[in-house]
């Protein structure tokens, strides 16, 4: 079936909340909330094959490494294994001491008693209920009215939950109830569920009551759904008890903007799952609300240091991979392609200095604080420019090419991508460097042997031994220093127009590198490039370097004319 032409006659919009005074969208984040990993429950659930033993375990320690305090481990009345799990975890004392187990029940009385059976001998354990609210849900599922819902799902089953608890003294027990689809719920009506539950559990400022408020489908604009908050966050009574939590999903591809508002708007802790896992299009993504607080300076709690070792262990356990564009975590998402791009960022890192706020073009944050190296943020394809290829070069191989040389250079470059299609690697990059500048030509160097006489006009006079289409010679030549002589000694009509040179590396290792620009006749000039250790000779190949590419595109030319 098509696309409908009127969308309105088969979809609702989303109702917006009458908050003339909203604070919102004023409000900074300047801390983090309380977070809550969903992964080893919600997450699990999303999985095409759900979580064995080990994963589980391997995904709890992974939590706990990444600083996580308040961690989901399981639907225990749902799935033997996550009840065998839970068990194994409380009977062989793996819960670190300030870590607290969460575990999900629905409003079902059987199902609850289950729950506290996986629990027993926790030493503390948020028990979580829920059930729906939704209208659609009262109507179609429990065909119920509000009285009857809030009568028989939300007091009913908050009293047994309370009442369980008290015969399981040696675990602490914080209580949470979750007013399913609270998105798609009357305002009012989940404040009403919510206040019935405030009068079962009697929290105090000193042992709070978490109420979880989902987007359970994600059904608005996340602006809509931060007015809801707000107003919840206001009007609930007996606020200084309660923490108030939320749950985005992502079914709009807004759960990071809406659990970002959802903090602005009041709400104390987050539920998500790392890199965004879960049912349809998935939880909020806890890294990434995380690293955003990071980017504005604001230390989240979380320690993402080793963001790929992160990210392997979740594809593991989930077997699901982690998209390469994934916000801070993927594969390319710290890498430019693009010409200007790559040609800001590499004129940014030369003009910033250790300690310097960070303002980076295209990066928003420092790669290295997520354990990823500098390697990656250049790569060389078809779109790039010189600005990516001379970062490489420098990064990878301690070429600083002056700056016509880098235009030039990248032409070679364009050329090799246009003809495969393929991306240049800094080792591909030095191979056409090497090709277009490094290999042999008509002349070849050998040695040398250099004189000088202060007391002549042209005081240096150099004897190069070379091979001229493979046949050895000697020239000779007088110059007032070893370039210049060398060039009267070449005998060609060869004018120099630039010299730059430096060394690669430190101590007995280093080498020089020379950069020198010729002209031959009225040609256009061309770069040559020798490396030596000795700056003498790398200086002399550079210019056999630069007088062999000229002589070779000459060639081509004659080549082109005559034919």
């Amino acid at each position: 079936m098509p696309m409908l032409d009127n969308p309105a006659a088969k979809y609702r919009a989303a109702r917006p909340v009458a908050l003339k005074d909203r604070t919102w969208p004023d409000a900074i984040i300047t801390k983090p909330p309380i977070w809550c990993s969903v992964d080893l429950r919600d997450g699990n659930q999303a999985l095409i094959e759900p979580m064995n033993i080990e994963r589980k375990h391997k995904f709890f320690k992974l939590l706990v490494e990444i600083g996580l305090k308040e961690i989901e481990v399981g639907f225990p009345s749902a799935s033997q294994i996550d009840f065998d799990f839970i068990r194994e975890m409380v009977e062989g004392k793996m819960i670190p001491a300030d870590v607290t187990l969460q575990v999900l029940t629905p409003a079902r009385e059987d199902l609850i008693t289950r729950t506290f059976e996986a629990m027993k001998g926790a030493p503390r354990v948020i028990m979580h209920v829920y059930h729906a609210v939704a209208p659609v849900m009262r109507r179609v599922v429990f065909n119920m009215d509000k009285a009857e819902v809030i009568q028989e799902l939300t007091i009913k089953h908050a009293r047994i939950i309370k009442a369980l608890a008290a015969k399981q003294k040696d675990t602490q027990w914080v209580f949470q109830y979750s007013p399913e689809m609270f998105s798609n719920t009357e305002l009012e009506f989940s404040k009403e569920a919510c206040e019935a539950v405030i009068d079962v559990y009697e929290p105090t400022p000193q042992n709070k009551l978490i109420l979880n408020l989902p987007s359970t489908v994600e059904c608005s604009t996340p602006n809509i759904f931060a007015d809801q908050l707000e107003w919840f966050h206001r009007n609930i009574k007996h606020r200084d008890s309660l923490i108030l939590s939320v749950h985005p999903h992502n079914d709009r591809g807004t759960g990071t903007a809406a659990g970002e508002f959802a903090i602005m708007a009041g709400m104390d802790r987050v539920e998500g799952c790392l890199f965004g896992n879960g049912e349809r299009t998935g939880n909020v993504d806890i890294v990434n609300i995380a690293l955003n607080m990071y980017s504005q300076g604001v230390n989240p709690g979380l320690n993402f240091s080793d963001i790929d070792a992160i990210r392997t262990a979740v594809e593991y356990c989930n077997q699901i991979p982690v998209h390469p564009r994934h916000p801070y975590v993927g594969d390319l998402v710290y890498t430019s392609f693009s010409g200007s791009h790559q040609d800001a960022i590499k004129k940014a890192f030369t003009a910033r200095k250790e300690g310097d706020i960070w303002e980076m073009p295209y990066l928003p944050i420092d790669p290295k604080d997520v354990g990823r190296s500098y390697e990656a943020v250049i790569r060389v394809n078809a779109q790039s420019g010189k600005g990516g290829i001379s970062f490489l070069l420098h990064s990878e191989y301690g070429l600083d090419l002056p700056r016509r040389l880098q235009i030039e250079f990248s032409q070679a470059v364009q050329k090799v991508s246009d003809a495969t299609g393929k991306e240049q690697t800094a080792d591909d990059l030095w191979n056409i460097f090497d090709t277009e500048y490094l290999g042999n030509g008509k002349y070849v160097y050998v040695g040398h042997q250099l004189t000088e006489d202060t007391r002549a006009k042209n005081a240096v006079h150099i004897k190069v031994e070379v091979k001229v289409n493979g046949k050895p010679k000697i020239i000779e030549g007088n110059g007032n220093g070893p370039i210049d002589a060398f060039i009267h000694a070449i005998g060609e009509d060869v004018t120099l127009i630039d010299y730059h040179e430096h060394a690669i590396g430190a101590g007995s290792n280093a080498s020089a590198v020379s950069y020198i620009e010729l002209r031959l006749g009225a040609e256009r000039p061309l770069f040559g490039v020798g490396i030596d250790p000795n700056i003498i000779t790398a200086s002399l190949k550079a210019v056999l370097s630069g007088l062999n590419r000229l002589l070779a595109r000459s060639g081509e030319t004659q080549e082109a004319v005559s034919a």
